[in-house]
């Protein structure tokens, strides 16, 4: 689930006959998968109840301000926020050291020496683990050091299609809260706050942002791409991505409806319209109408590498649950949306949350929320409140 933005005008008149494509199929169904979620640092609604209590009102004068000037900054920085929460670095301990800096340790080397026995550590001498100290830090938002050998996540090849816009956004929100209450909100925290804002500044949902998110230190361009879904996923991939974060198959469906208000460039969805499979044919579950629009935005050879199509071929710059109809119409853009639809394991979620706009979005700011909490750090042994988002202070 990528969020993907860029200039809205990029869309320009191939989709306004895609407007027109609203016939949606509707059917029943429920499915249900667990899995026991990662135990979480405990963040509150009112974290900043006494620090800086006007801190969602301070954002939102912001994310407002930046919806009007640049649309294109909501879907952004909705992407900003889920490439945020899902990398994770990788970082050394020691066995001895577990308990202090890396709470799921204990389960990751019962897990390491079971499947290789040669990582049983010596008697008598320490074993370096890698801990995936991941999650929702504010890392996306740091920027290369000049002359640094280690690219930060957001110079990473699949962070460079984020839009500038997302980032301003949050620069301009940060300034302002750091105005009005210094060295007091994280960066994370804004992010978050930011991210519903244009949600519900689309006509989503409008949800309750947990708080108390502390700044990562750590920030690795090489730890993006195995922590990020690509365009292509199977459902299998997606499944055990998600399921490596503590989210579930409902999680995945749900938040996948973010694409409602999505776009994305041509070379994500290119071997769909020219070389399925290495078939040399089109996807055959690509509505045909849906193919020759596309056919005409991204030729095969020799397209504008600027361009893009909406996630949400019916109402782009709407958040509803419209993107779920299309998939049912068989109008997903991207093979790792329709995919929700083509299995049987999603399909009745797919359909469900078509039928019921209402359900989505009340799933949707559970999700979100859940999404928000993954590996959240607390405290300045694993984190800081920084003063320039893209700056880290040590």
């Amino acid at each position: 689930m990528y969020f993907f933005s860029t200039t809205v005008a990029a869309i320009s008149f191939t989709f306004v006959f895609l407007l027109e494509l609203a016939t949606h199929s509707l059917a029943n169904g429920t499915t249900n998968t667990t899995h026991r979620p990662r135990p979480q640092r405990q963040l509150s609604v009112d974290y900043y109840s006494k620090t800086c209590p006007q801190v969602d009102q301070l954002v939102a004068s912001v994310t407002s301000q930046q919806f009007k000037e640049a649309p294109i900054s909501g879907p952004a920085t909705i992407r900003l926020f889920f490439h945020d929460c899902f990398v994770e670095p990788l970082v050394v301990v020691t066995i001895i050291s577990y308990l202090a800096t890396c709470p799921r340790a204990r389960e990751m080397i019962t897990t390491l020496i079971r499947h290789s026995p040669k990582l049983t550590p010596e008697p008598g001498k320490e074993s370096g683990i890698l801990c995936m100290n991941n999650g929702c830090d504010g890392s996306i938002l740091i920027s290369t050091k000049q002359g640094s050998k280690e690219l930060a996540e957001r110079d990473a090849d699949d962070n460079k299609e984020l839009a500038v816009e997302a980032f301003d956004s949050i620069n301009k929100a940060k300034m302002l809260v750091e105005s009005k209450c210094p060295g007091v909100v994280s960066c994370a925290d804004i992010l978050a706050i930011a991210a519903r804002d244009f949600i519900h500044l689309a006509k989503g949902p409008y949800y309750q942002v947990k708080k108390g998110r502390w700044d990562g230190k750590i920030s690795m361009a090489t730890r993006v791409s195995p922590n990020l879904p690509r365009a292509n996923s199977t459902l299998d991939d997606l499944i055990q991505l998600f399921k490596s974060k503590g989210l579930t198959l409902e999680d995945l469906v749900t938040l996948s409806g973010a694409h409602t208000i999505g776009f994305a460039h041509c070379k994500n969805f290119l071997a769909r319209l020219y070389n399925y499979k290495n078939t040399m044919k089109p996807d055959p579950s690509i509505e045909l109408r849906l193919l020759e629009a596309l056919t005409m935005l991204c030729p095969r050879f020799g397209g504008n590498t600027d361009i893009v199509a909406p996630c949400d071929v019916t109402t782009p710059f709407l958040f509803d649950n419209a993107y779920y109809g299309n998939l049912e119409s068989q109008l997903g853009v991207l093979a790792s949306d329709q995919v929700l639809f083509l299995d049987p394991r999603t399909k009745p979620l797919v359909q469900a949350l078509a039928k019921d706009k209402e359900k989505f979005f009340q799933d949707f700011a559970v999700a979100m929320d859940k999404m928000g909490s993954i590996g959240v750090k607390r405290g300045r042994r694993h984190g800081e409140k920084r003063i320039d988002c893209s700056m880290n202070e040590h």
